[in-house]
């Protein structure tokens, strides 16, 4: 049974992570099982990246399993049930730190060693991560991933609908299609609000109150300074803001009202206050920022075309690795509310075909290094679906070269599809985090399903070739051939330690 299978993943995963006594913390997001640890030392990284059902592993904020799109939606409550029967068991008891084997002494570079080398510059580069700037974005992240399943079932019905207006099938369910897919978004702004407030510390709720205020339809009699106010502006920015400004009325209450009467007063000046200034300020500026927002995304693919989608494309990996790509995610949402659609992230996925197609040259470039095909081929098939870990820290950003040249292929898939937006068929995606062949179900555009899901595949298409091409003929010097196109076991290793990608 499903349930067997996601229970014994969870089983699995459990001792090697050090034991439910080792476990502070647990969520996930779209691809990850997160995973907050007291000591890092008694997890047991090989031996976790060896199971069937993990693609790979990363280190952030969080320890991160990535069990891919769906798996891990089921592996999480099981986790969880597990943690906390072992905890009600044996409240006191310790795991033993698991034993980690020492890397071989001899054979040519294995799979294992660049899967370490990966862990090292993930680390490496979380160090640089931990300024102020990047983790406020990895914050506003947190308020925006949990909204993902919502936006993605949305936004497949919504897709679905579109296609019965478009072929005239089942009309009586057309209302009601509507309603489901159109429900949650309308009210976006106070899911926002609710998790802005719990990210920043106040209270959920107080926060869901106050982003309320923006979408209730009432607002539409207010004048504030002359502008007349319509339901919904500012959208998830105006949330966001006003949520964060309930936060800091919240904390300064709870430090000047006293107790008698702070179950009374608090909640009322905070959402008194932060409400009174969302309606007479934080509506109209977040409002025009939407609007300016959404004005250069268009102007910018309109105008800049396969340049624009080339720059995109071709830094989105990058993006990735310095953890900025999260500011994009309030872009996405911001857009998705004004169009239907974020014309962003079909361009932005092309990195992800150009990781797949310089994986596969890898793949063909080194025929002796069974350690390393093996690896390319069980992390492939989430490759296809935009789950892009396993290829990036396993494979391209540990041998240094092939991240560039995936690079490459990502900006061609980019120019590809931004030249198509310079021609008038502008399409995007209904809801943001799935990538690659998972994006098709939410591909919208003005220019008919037919047209866009083709130009879409044309990218992918693109991308692939041309990230083949970059890495086969560029992606090695002769030096990581030689050090790298052997067997394991039979050749000793030259490689450069383990804390260096092999860059030429």
């Amino acid at each position: 049974m499903p349930e067997d299978k996601n229970r014994a993943t969870a089983a699995a995963i459990l001792p090697l992570v050090g034991g439910p006594d080792n476990i502070t913390s647990i969520a996930h997001c779209m691809t990850r099982l997160r995973i907050g640890l007291r000591d890092r030392s008694r997890v047991d990284d090989d031996a976790l990246k060896a199971l069937p059902a993990v693609l790979g592993v990363v280190e952030d904020d969080t320890y991160q399993i990535v069990l891919g799109p769906g798996a891990v939606a089921r592996v999480t409550p099981e986790f969880e049930a597990l943690v906390a029967q072992a905890r009600q068991a044996a409240p006191a008891a310790s795991a033993t730190p698991p034993a980690v084997a020492p890397p071989a002494a001899g054979g040519a570079v294995t799979a294992e060693e660049l899967a370490d080398r990966g862990a090292a510059l993930k680390q490496a580069q979380k160090a640089r991560n931990s300024t102020p700037v990047k983790l406020a974005l990895r914050r506003i992240a947190n308020i925006f991933v949990p909204l993902i399943p919502a936006l993605i079932g949305c936004g497949i019905i919504a897709g679905l609908n579109g296609l019965l207006v478009n072929t005239g099938w089942l009309p009586g369910a057309v209302p009601a299609l509507a309603a489901i897919a159109s429900g949650f978004m309308s009210l976006i702004a106070v899911f926002v609000g609710h998790n802005t407030a719990k990210e920043f510390g106040g209270t959920p709720v107080l926060g869901g109150a106050v982003a309320a205020i923006i979408v209730f339809p009432g607002v539409a009699k207010i004048d504030a300074f002359g502008h007349q106010l319509s339901p919904g502006q500012g959208g998830v920015l105006g949330a966001l803001a006003a949520a964060l400004l309930a936060v800091q009325v919240e904390k300064w209450c709870r430090t000047w009202v006293p107790e008698a009467l702070d179950n009374l007063v608090t909640p009322t000046l905070t959402v008194l206050v932060a409400g009174l200034v969302a309606l007479f300020g934080l509506m109209f500026v977040a409002g025009e920022v939407s609007a300016a927002i959404g004005a250069f995304a268009t102007w910018l693919l309109h105008t800049g075309g396969s340049f624009a989608g080339l720059v995109l494309g071709g830094l989105f990996l990058p993006l990735v690795m310095l953890g900025l790509h999260q500011a994009l995610i309030p872009i996405h949402t911001t857009l998705i509310e004004q169009t239907g659609y974020t014309v962003l992230l079909p361009i932005l996925a092309m990195a992800g075909a150009g990781q797949v197609g310089a994986a596969v040259a890898v793949y063909c470039r080194l025929p002796h290094n069974r350690s390393l095909r093996t690896t390319i081929k069980s992390a492939l098939p989430a490759g296809f679906l935009g789950v892009g870990e396993p290829l990036i820290y396993g494979v391209s950003l540990p041998l240094g070269r092939p991240f560039v040249t995936a690079c490459v292929g990502g900006a061609a898939g980019g120019a590809f599809i931004g030249l198509f937006n310079q021609l008038g068929v502008a399409f995007g995606s209904t809801a943001i985090g799935p990538s690659g062949w998972a994006l098709f179900p939410l591909l919208d555009g003005r220019s008919g399903m037919g047209l866009t899901i083709a130009i879409y595949a044309g990218g992918l298409a693109v991308g692939y070739l041309v990230g083949f091409l970059a890495t086969y003929f560029f992606g090695f010097t002769r030096q990581m051939l030689t050090d790298l196109n052997a067997d394991p076991g039979a050749i000793p290793a030259t490689a450069p330690p383990a804390t260096q990608p092999a860059m030429a």
